[in-house]
C-alpha cells in the first residue's frame, strides 16, 4: 500500500514546475566537526583601524554621539590617520593571526579597490554557472579570484572580530552598490564575530558565513538585496542577536543548511547549531528563510510586516541536511505579515537592473512563490517546536503545514517520498491576540495539508482546517498526533502543486493560484467542486428522469416488455417508494453538490461537511433503490455514499486515525469509478419487444 502511494506521489511530481527546481547554489561542502565554540566579544583595543580622511565628514558623523564615544572615536581617527587603512579589505588581507580585532570607523565604506571586473585567469575559471547568473566557484577559486563575487571576502581568517566603532550599526555602512554578489563573505571563517555595522545593496546577500564553526552577529543590519540579507551556510555554534533585516527579495535572515546534529532523535536533544535572539526581521518577501534550517533555535525576535514570517522547508536541492527539521521557536513576536510584493513583479520593477528597482523606496523583488498572508510556514519540516509565540493579524493563516516529497529535494528512492512532515508541536502560542490584548485575528490560525505522523497542536487553536487537530499530550509526547497520513488531502496537493508554478525571472503567476490573487471560481479549488458538481449534477437528474419513465412504464404495463431497468421493476406501492427514494436523494444530492462549490468558494469547512452528508444521502438513497436490478452497482453506490459521511467526518469532528488515507483519496477515486459505471447504466437499451420488431422487420415476406 506504502508502495502505492508513493508512485502516485511520483507520478504528481512529474507535474511539478521546472520553476521551483533550484533555490541558493553552492559548492559541495562539509558540516564542521562541532569541535568549535561561540565566540565570545574581545573589549581590548583593536589590532588594526579602518577610516575615511575626511576630517569634517567624520566630525558631522559623529557630532550626536555621546560625549565618551564621541571622543573615543576622535582618539580612534588620529590614529588611523597615522597607522590604519581606508578599506575594510585592505585590514583583512593584514590579518596575519588568530585573535586578531578590527575596527571601523563611522563612515561610508565602498571598497572601490574590489569594484573593477574579473581580469586574466579570474575571468575565465572553470566552474558551472548556476541558474540564477553567478559562477558556482570553490574554496580555492575563492582564494584565487576573492572580488570576483565579494566586496569583502575573509578566507580562512580565525577568530577574526570586526567592529563598528559608532553608536549604531547606520554610522558604518558598507556599500556594494548592488555590483557585487555579497558583501562580505566569511568562508572557513571560524569563530568570526561581526557586530555594530550595516551592510547593503547586492545582487544576493549581504553578510555570509559559510562551513564556519563559531560565528556571531551582533547588532548587524542588513538590507536592501535581491535575496538575503543574513545567509549563514553549513555551520555550527553560530549566534545572531540583536540583528535586523529589510528590504530583501527572499529572506532577512536565512539560517540555512547549519549543522544536522540532532538528526535521528526525538524532541529531547543536548544542543542547538544556530541561536537567533532579539533580531527584528521586517519589510521582506520572508522574515526568516530556514531550507534545511537544523537545529535552530529562534527566541524573543519580531518578524513583521513580510510577506509571509518564518519558513522552514525541504524543497530545494543541494542544501546538506534535508530534510529539515528540529528547529525551536518560541516567544517571538510574529505579525502583520501581509505584504503583497509579487505586485512589482507583475508591473516590471523588478526586470529592472536591480540599481533601478527601488529598493531603497520600499520596493522588495520576491524570489520565491509564498502564500502571502502567513505567519510561520512549515514544507516538509520534522520535529519541530513553535511554544508560546504570539501570531497574530495574518489574512491567511497563523501556522501552515505541508508534507514535501523527497523527489523535490532530489532523493527518488520511495521509502523516503513520506519522510517530512512528522512530529511537529504548536503548543502554548498565543493567536490572534497582540501582547497588548488586544484582538487580531489570523484568517484560519492552522492550515494543515493533512500529512505526516505525530503532529499536533495546542487545544485552544481557533479556526482551522481540517477543522479538528490532533492534540498535543503535556506529559507523554510520545502519545500527541492523532493520525498517520502518507498523503495530503486531494485537493490541498492539487493546489500546492499549481502554486509552485511561480518564476520570478519570467514574471509567471500560475493561475488558479489565490497566493497570487485569484479569487472566486478562479481559484483552482473552486474550478475542481464546479466541474466535479456540473458532472454529479448532471447524473442525480439523469437518474431520477429515468427512474420516473420506467417506474411509469411498469404502471401502464405491468408484464413488461423485457428490457432491464436502472431501477428494481416494481409497482404499485413499491414503485412509489422507489421513486421516493431516487427523488429524495436526488434533491438533496444536488442540494449538496451547490453547497460543496459554495463552501468552497468562502473555505467553508461546517458548509463543506453538510455538503458531503447531503452527497452521501444522495448516493444512499440511489444505492438502495438499485440493489435489486443492479446489485453490485447499487451496493458500490452505497458504498459511495459512506464513504461521503466519512469525509464529513474527517473534515470537521476529528480525522480518521486508522486509515493511511483519508476518505478524500479513497471517495474521489471511486467517484471517478463509479461515474464511469454510472454511465454504462444508464445507456439506453433496446426492449426486448423492439429487438423482436427488428428482427422480424429483416425476414423476408
Amino acid at each position: 500500500m506504502r508502495r502505492t502511494v508513493t508512485l502516485l506521489v511520483l507520478t504528481l511530481g512529474l507535474l511539478l514546475p521546472a520553476g521551483a527546481a533550484l533555490a541558493h547554489e553552492e559548492r559541495p561542502v562539509t558540516f564542521p566537526d562541532g569541535s568549535g565554540s561561540v565566540p565570545v566579544l574581545r573589549t581590548g583595543e583593536p589590532d588594526l583601524l579602518v577610516c575615511k580622511t575626511d576630517k569634517a565628514e567624520f566630525d558631522r558623523r559623529i557630532a550626536p554621539f555621546p560625549a565618551d564615544l564621541k571622543q573615543r572615536n576622535l582618539d580612534l581617527f588620529a590614529k588611523c590617520q597615522q597607522k590604519g587603512v581606508r578599506n575594510l579589505q585592505e585590514a583583512v588581507d593584514q590579518v596575519t593571526r588568530p585573535g586578531m580585532t578590527i575596527a571601523i570607523l563611522p563612515g561610508l565604506y565602498r571598497e572601490e579597490a574590489g569594484h573593477a571586473p574579473p581580469a586574466g585567469a579570474c575571468a575565465a575559471l572553470p566552474a558551472r554557472w548556476s541558474s540564477w547568473g553567478y559562477q558556482i566557484l570553490s574554496f580555492e577559486q575563492q582564494q584565487q579570484c576573492p572580488h570576483n563575487q565579494n566586496l569583502v571576502a575573509i578566507l580562512d581568517k580565525q577568530d577574526l572580530q570586526i567592529e563598528g566603532t559608532g553608536a549604531g550599526p547606520l554610522d558604518v555602512v558598507i556599500d556594494a552598490e548592488y555590483r557585487k554578489l555579497n558583501a562580505i563573505r566569511a568562508d572557513r571563517a571560524d569563530g568570526v564575530y561581526f557586530r555594530n555595522f550595516t551592510a547593503q545593496r547586492t545582487t544576493f546577500n549581504s553578510l555570509y558565513v559559510l562551513e564556519t564553526d563559531g560565528f556571531v552577529i551582533d547588532r548587524v543590519l542588513t538590507r536592501w538585496n535581491d535575496e538575503y540579507g543574513f545567509l549563514t551556510f553549513a555551520s555550527d555554534h553560530g549566534l545572531y542577536t540583536d540583528c535586523e533585516s529589510y528590504g530583501n527579495g527572499d529572506g532577512g535572515l536565512y539560517p540555512g543548511s547549519a549543522a544536522n546534529i540532532n538528526d535521528g532523535r526525538g524532541h529531547d536533544v543536548p544542543r542547538y547549531a544556530l541561536e537567533i535572539r532579539r533580531c527584528k526581521s521586517h519589510h521582506n518577501a520572508l522574515g526568516y528563510s530556514g531550507t534545511a534550517g537544523d537545529s535552530v533555535w529562534a527566541h524573543d525576535n519580531e518578524f513583521y510586516d513580510n510577506s509571509v514570517g518564518a519558513t522552514m522547508d525541504s524543497l530545494w536541492p543541494g542544501h546538506p541536511g534535508l530534510p529539515q527539521n528540529h528547529a525551536l521557536f518560541e516567544n517571538n513576536k510574529i505579525y502583520d505579515n501581509n505584504r503583497d510584493y509579487y505586485r512589482f513583479t507583475r508591473d516590471g520593477t523588478c526586470a529592472k537592473p536591480p540599481a533601478e528597482r527601488g529598493y531603497e523606496r520600499g520596493v522588495v523583488c520576491p524570489q520565491v512563490g509564498v502564500p502571502t498572508g502567513t505567519g510561520i510556514l512549515v514544507a516538509g519540516g520534522n520535529h519541530n517546536v513553535f511554544r508560546n509565540n504570539h501570531v497574530y493579524d495574518h489574512r491567511r493563516a497563523g501556522f501552515q503545514l505541508f508534507g514535501v516529497p523527497a523527489f523535490i529535494r532530489g532523493e527518488g528512492e520511495l521509502g523516503k517520498q513520506t519522510d517530512t512532515s512528522n512530529f511537529n508541536r504548536y503548543e502554548g502560542n498565543v493567536l490572534g491576540v497582540a501582547p497588548t490584548g488586544e484582538r487580531r485575528p489570523n484568517g484560519l490560525d492552522v492550515w494543515w495539508d493533512g500529512q505526516g505522523s505525530g503532529n499536533c497542536w495546542q487545544g485552544d487553536a481557533g479556526a482551522s482546517s481540517p477543522a479538528v487537530l490532533p492534540l498535543c499530550a503535556a506529559r507523554a509526547p510520545e502519545l500527541s498526533g492523532g493520525s498517520s497520513r502518507w498523503v495530503a488531502e486531494p485537493v490541498k496537493v492539487v493546489k500546492l502543486f499549481l502554486c509552485s508554478d511561480f518564476d520570478a525571472a519570467q514574471a509567471r503567476f500560475p493561475a488558479g493560484c489565490d497566493w497570487f490573487g485569484a479569487s472566486g471560481l478562479g481559484r483552482v479549488e473552486v474550478q475542481l467542486a464546479l466541474g466535479g458538481s456540473l458532472v454529479l449534477a448532471l447524473l442525480a437528474v439523469l437518474f431520477w428522469v429515468r427512474t420516473k419513465r420506467i417506474v411509469g412504464r411498469r404502471e401502464r404495463s405491468p408484464a413488461g416488455d423485457g428490457e432491464t431497468p436502472a431501477v428494481a421493476p416494481a409497482t404499485g406501492a413499491a414503485g412509489a417508494r422507489r421513486l421516493w427514494l431516487v427523488a429524495a436523494g436526488s434533491v438533496a444530492g444536488l442540494a449538496g453538490l451547490a453547497l460543496d462549490v459554495v463552501a468552497t468558494a468562502f473555505d467553508d469547512l461546517s458548509l463543506t461537511a453538510v455538503a458531503l452528508l447531503l452527497m452521501g444521502v444522495w448516493w444512499l438513497c440511489l444505492g438502495v433503490a438499485l440493489r435489486a436490478s443492479r446489485r453490485v452497482f447499487g451496493w458500490f453506490t452505497i458504498v459511495l455514499g459512506l464513504l461521503a459521511c466519512a469525509d464529513a467526518y474527517d473534515r470537521v469532528v476529528g480525522l480518521i486515525p486508522v486509515i493511511p488515507l483519508g476518505p478524500g483519496w479513497i471517495r474521489g477515486a471511486l467517484t471517478g469509478v463509479w461515474v464511469l459505471c454510472a454511465v454504462v447504466v444508464l445507456a439506453p437499451r433496446r426492449s426486448r419487444t423492439e429487438e423482436r420488431s427488428k428482427v422480424a422487420a429483416e425476414v423476408p415476406a
